[in-house]
């Protein structure tokens, strides 16, 4: 059960640090004071308002628009950002090389190899059990 609470805490984390070090922007529309539309991924959908024209005695006059669009910027936390070009070329050959023999860790030896198959077994001189006389009853 402990460990059970670890992978979970661990996955938890792991999010966590995710989220903090993403950045995002949320757009929103208002229409006077009333918000209309927001998103976080496309750009907000308009109430069709922002180019009201009145027509007065054949005068186009355009109002100055009800509506308004805003944008919440969200910055991540930039120093837990490391480009994999900011590290030395040391530090770049000792990560390839880590992930490459880890990942090699796992690469199992398959079941049907034999590895003494080469080897011939040991010359027996005498009979052990004959030349001590040790039987089995």
């Amino acid at each position: 059960m402990k460990k059970f609470y670890h992978k979970i805490l661990s996955v938890i984390m792991a999010f966590v640090v995710l989220l903090s070090t993403m950045s995002f922007t949320i757009d929103f529309h208002y229409c006077g004071d009333l918000l209309v539309d927001f998103s976080i991924v496309e750009q907000v959908k308009s109430c069709g308002m922002e180019n009201v024209k009145t027509d007065c005695n054949n005068l186009d006059i355009t109002q100055k628009s009800c509506c308004r669009d805003t944008q919440l910027i969200v910055e991540g936390a930039e120093d837990m950002k490391v480009s994999f070009e900011q590290l030395s070329f040391d530090q770049q050959l000792f990560i390839i090389s880590f992930t490459y023999s880890y990942l090699n860790l796992f690469n199992g030896i398959d079941a049907n190899t034999i590895s003494f198959e080469d080897y011939a077994p040991p010359f027996v001189k005498q009979d052990v059990q004959v030349l001590y006389q040790i039987f089995l009853i």
